[in-house]
């Protein structure tokens, strides 16, 4: 694993145009982060209401609704 100076002093020798380019990734790994994070919150939501639902997804008309699709 790469230290954080160590990568400050690769940073520190390049040229503009390649630092816009790792600013760019530096968000998409921000983006991702957070997106995994949101991904996690709805999962626990799911499975929070999974019991409350399941009472009125396990009725027999709820299998007529679907029956056709």
């Amino acid at each position: 694993m790469i230290s954080k100076e160590a990568l400050l002093k690769k940073i520190e020798s390049l040229p503009p145009n390649i630092l816009q380019e790792i600013a760019i990734y530096i968000e998409y790994i921000e983006f991702k982060k957070n997106r995994i994070k949101q991904d996690q919150v709805i999962d626990d939501i799911t499975l929070a209401s999974e019991k409350i639902l399941a009472k009125d997804w396990l009725k027999p008309e709820e299998d007529q609704t679907w029956a056709d699709l």
